[in-house]
């Protein structure tokens, strides 16, 4: 496989990616963070790193935007909930 196939598959499965993460509404970063170790911030923020190294300049909430399908604060009062206790003991006992 030449490097623009495999460039355009990646590219694919990511976006295949993101707009599962937008359907799954559900899915609270904080327990993709205590599952997966990434969420979907962490995502956003790959994101822009990647437009930075290509000199690109990006704000990290015009990342969290693209990334989302909204602005941050927008997507956050229609779909993140409360963390549950359990869920900010174990982030806190595996990223604090």
């Amino acid at each position: 496989m030449d490097d623009a196939t495999r460039t355009e598959l990646e590219a694919a499965a990511f976006r295949r990616l993101r707009d599962h993460l937008r359907e799954r509404t559900d899915v609270q970063n904080i327990d993709m963070m205590n599952l997966a170790g990434f969420c979907r911030n962490c995502l956003s923020r790959w994101y822009q790193e990647a437009a930075a190294e290509r000199g690109i300049e990006m704000t990290k909430d015009e990342g969290r935007e693209i990334f989302y399908g909204m602005p941050y604060d927008e997507w956050r009062a229609r779909h993140q909930t409360e963390a549950s206790d359990e869920s900010r003991a174990a982030f806190a006992k595996s990223h604090g």
